[in-house]
């Protein structure tokens, strides 16, 4: 599991290189934002950690010409309590979030729920399923609605395509970062709210397409008679 760590904190990166080795990561650091563009665009590793304050482009630029060309996963690191940095991280394509200072073990357990659902996205990948003009293809992760093609991140297509399987089913917001992310949701994380957010905006087409049932979660809605419950 290659992880390409894109932070100018030389100590920090000397001291997560030394920990994720032993968790069984290898690790290759880049100290600021360019470089850090330069090296996920051309890198084989299986995710990126990036955090927002670098030199030269900050975390929110390397990150948003990234996801022109790329849909590597990425995990932000962002200042704890700064909900701002999380947000926009989340909006312009990130897949999870971790604020600093943080604990390495949390780090490597979101570095592997992130891996895991990707190659359990990859393994599970069968026929194409469509839902309310929504056609989702687990093969090439391709999404189209009423024809027109949908450009998601790894993230939001997992998201829709969990919405898709339970379509006329509300599915918690714990259920889904259980399945997602491997933990609960907490009270204050925004990571699913955001990430249906900018699902509801990429799939808008004059129609309700997913619900949100104050409360309990989040519906797909097979058709108008679902959305007018």
């Amino acid at each position: 599991m290659r992880v390409l760590l894109i932070d100018d904190d030389r100590e920090l990166c000397h001291l997560l290189d030394a920990f994720l080795k032993r968790e069984g990561f290898s690790v290759e650091a880049v100290h600021d934002g360019l470089a850090g563009l330069d090296a996920a665009r051309s890198t084989d590793a299986d995710i990126v950690i990036l955090d927002v304050g670098l030199p030269r482009l900050d975390g929110f630029g390397v990150l948003r010409k990234l996801r022109e060309s790329s849909r590597i996963p990425v995990l932000m690191l962002t200042a704890r309590g700064d909900d701002v940095d999380r947000i926009v991280g989340l909006e312009i394509g990130a897949d999870d979030y971790l604020p600093k200072p943080f604990n390495p073990r949390e780090l490597s357990a979101r570095l592997r729920a992130i891996l895991r659902r990707m190659e359990s996205r990859v393994a599970d990948a069968g026929d194409r399923i469509e839902v309310n003009g929504v056609r989702a293809d687990p093969a090439s992760r391709q999404v189209t609605c009423d024809g027109r093609r949908i450009e998601l991140t790894t993230i939001e297509f997992d998201i829709l395509l969990a919405l898709l399987q339970a379509a006329g089913r509300v599915l918690s917001r714990d259920a889904l970062m259980d399945s997602l992310y491997q933990r609960k949701a907490s009270p204050f994380d925004r990571a699913i709210d955001v990430h249906i957010s900018h699902l509801r905006r990429k799939l808008e087409c004059g129609r309700t397409i997913i619900r949100t049932i104050r409360g309990v979660g989040y519906q797909f809605c097979r058709s108008e008679e679902d959305a007018v419950e």
